[in-house]
């Protein structure tokens, strides 16, 4: 007999939350950000959002133009390579990411694992076998990780950088700066994004009025620019460009970086706030810091070393440094809570150990912080900054892993058009062929580069992709050897009616993953110890592919006679699993027995190798083992106090 009927979920939503937001009804994203508070919002967004595709006129143009190999840039080159920027910019951020695939949010989460999520079910995940689409989706999302080290180290250089235009005696300093600024970054990042948001938005307010400023004075000067908004001086440019047409390519893609990790960053502050401030903002500072570094070269081609500071004058030079520096602060901080994000979707999926998860703030399920990850990506920077040692260097480097995840995304965008929107094949194939177009050409012109240092990126995803897979090979094997280590549930009340079991007072909650058969944790206990608590639940956790499932939809629970109830308690991937949450929501669906005293039960999993017959190859068990030992201990994810848990060690050979 199920007993979450409707009459249980309407009392479950008349009575007050229960803990910390878990059982509560998180406000629909259309009213979080609406009316008088959407400013807010958008502020945070410039914050968290922008700052990695907001400071790209720091280096974008610069690498460009030194890829075109001519010591003094022509007036072809400018103008081909600015409107070659624009047009970039308007197709890939403003019409493929901030008008399309923000739209193929998952309940108003976004980045390529929440949209893998929108295209395959979570039972094709989890089962054997590997769908193209899974292998696209851990791949993208491996590469994220790699533009996620790099990103922070090609911001902050490039602004140390800046030091050496008004002041060269100072260049000497630039890479220990770097590093400084590096670690302080990553140190502020238990704060939440939230904060930081609200503290760093004021900042990139600021950053993007300079550099709008300091381009269209320039434009001013030199309105002759204004030309390369004609596409034809693009198109131009790469059917005469020669040689250097994907060097150039790829150097120009560096004004792109950051729109994947807009599309990330979704969940932390909602679709509404980037879009507003994207068409508002950001768009038009960065088309007048673009069209003024170009104007800037077209009047003095002398100039084209480091056009972005060039623009400032002479009394202004080392305030735009500190700017450009906070600037760029900010821009890892896009990447950071992007990979944060996409963590927690992987260990919900079951690509990743289970690691500790704080929540930053009581609002917005979104905003987490990972310790593991966090300094994870400040080691992974600091190296990158110590071996490439200039953003020269570090522009060869970057890129090829952001175009290969951008091609991913348009693969997934289109089964969404197609399944979800339920577009025709014509119209589907005509945008998203656009889409995949245009990520081909930047993805074959960053494969030039990898020589040049584009090797480290693919290397970085390749190892992380390598490390997900083996993970949920290892992860399924498991649980498949614990199905096997099961009984039918009815043929456990056998045996317990035919021995001499001893039924104590109070409550157990067994945690289990075998949702319909016997736990083999409680199969010990009675084997053992003959023992079994007057009533026990038997709780499972079911992720599914939603971000939330709401307090009204999310226990199903069972009678199964004899004391034994069954809960299956659903969780998105934005949820953090909380066992004592879960027993309290049973009780407000008039679990009586869960109001007594709680014993938690929850089993070890102690995995060694099958001695023989073992189908699990030799190499990728001792990665698994060693990824097992790194994550936290399961009592710890689910919360469960201490003082209330009884450990069982069991042992699996897989």
């Amino acid at each position: 007999m199920t007993e979450s009927s409707n009459s249980d979920r309407g009392e479950l939503m008349s009575q007050p939350d229960v803990a910390a937001g878990e059982l509560s009804e998180p406000l629909p994203r259309a009213h979080q950000h609406s009316g008088k508070k959407w400013l807010i919002p958008a502020i945070t967004a410039l914050g968290i959002v922008y700052g990695d595709i907001g400071t790209s006129p720091l280096y974008a143009f610069q690498i460009a133009l030194t890829a075109t190999g001519h010591p003094t840039p022509t007036h072809s080159d400018v103008l081909g390579l600015v409107s070659l920027i624009f047009w970039a910019i308007l197709a890939v951020v403003a019409l493929k990411y901030v008008t399309v695939v923000m739209r193929a949010d998952n309940e108003g989460e976004g980045g390529i694992l929440a949209l893998l999520s929108l295209v395959i079910s979570t039972k094709q995940i989890n089962r054997r076998g590997l769908p193209t689409l899974l292998i696209l989706g851990i791949v993208g999302a491996a590469f994220i990780y790699g533009d996620g080290i790099i990103t922070p180290a090609i911001s902050v250089l490039s602004a140390m950088e800046g030091l050496e235009v008004p002041a060269p005696a100072l260049t000497q300093w630039v890479l220990p700066l770097t590093l400084m600024v590096l670690v302080g970054l990553f140190s502020i990042q238990f704060r939440g994004t939230g904060q930081i948001g609200q503290f760093f938005g004021p900042v990139m307010i600021a950053w993007f009025l300079v550099i709008a400023v300091l381009g269209l004075s320039e434009i001013l000067r030199t309105p002759a620019i204004l030309a390369a908004a004609d596409p034809r001086y693009a198109i131009g440019y790469l059917v005469h460009g020669g040689k250097i047409v994907l060097a150039v390519v790829g150097a120009a893609f560096l004004a792109l970086t950051g729109a994947e990790a807009l599309y990330a960053d979704m969940g932390h502050v909602g679709a509404t706030a980037i879009r507003r401030a994207w068409f508002g903002v950001v768009l038009p500072a960065l088309v007048l810091s673009y069209f003024g570094q170009g104007a800037l070269v077209l009047a003095h081609p002398e100039k084209a070393g480091n056009p972005f500071f060039e623009l400032a004058p002479g009394w202004a030079a080392l305030p735009l440094v500190l700017l450009a520096t906070m600037a760029t602060i900010i821009a890892s901080q896009a990447l950071i809570s992007g990979a944060f994000s996409l963590t927690r979707q992987a260990m919900q999926m079951h690509l990743l150990p289970r690691m500790q998860i704080r929540s930053t703030s009581g609002r917005h399920q979104g905003q987490i912080y990972l310790g593991a990850i966090n300094w994870s990506l400040m080691v992974g920077s600091i190296l990158v900054v110590i071996g490439f040692r200039t953003s020269t260097n570090l522009g060869a480097a970057y890129g090829i892993a952001v175009s290969g995840t951008m091609l991913v995304t348009s693969i997934l965008l289109f089964n969404v058009v197609r399944k979800k929107w339920r577009w025709p094949l014509p119209a589907a194939a005509a945008l998203i062929g656009l889409f995949a177009t245009v990520d081909v050409i930047f993805l074959g012109a960053n494969a030039t580069k990898f020589v040049d240092g584009g090797w480290f990126p693919l290397v970085v995803g390749a190892l992380l992709a390598f490390l997900m897979f083996t993970w949920r090979s290892g992860a399924i094997e498991v649980q498949r050897r614990l199905e096997e280590m099961t009984i039918p549930f009815d043929k456990f009340l056998t045996v317990i009616d035919e021995q001499v079991i001893t039924r104590i007072p109070g409550c157990a909650v067994v945690f289990t993953r075998a949702e319909r058969h016997t736990s083999p944790l409680l199969i010990q206990q009675v084997r053992h110890n003959r023992v079994l608590h007057e009533n026990v639940i038997l709780m499972a956790i079911e992720p599914v592919g939603r971000p939330v499932v709401h307090a009204r939809e999310r226990f199903e629970i069972t009678s199964l006679g004899h004391g034994f109830y069954r809960v299956v308690v659903k969780i998105g991937f934005l949820q953090t699993p909380d066992l004592p949450t879960y027993v309290k929501g049973c009780v407000r669906l008039g679990l009586d027995c869960a109001r007594d005293e709680i014993h938690y039960l929850v089993a070890y999993e102690h995995v060694v190798r099958r001695p023989r017959r073992s189908h699990f190859p030799i190499v990728l068990w001792h990665i698994f083992s060693m990824m097992s030992k790194v994550g936290v201990r399961l009592t710890d994810f689910l919360n469960v106090p201490e003082e209330h848990v009884f450990e069982v060690g069991i042992k699996v050979q897989i």
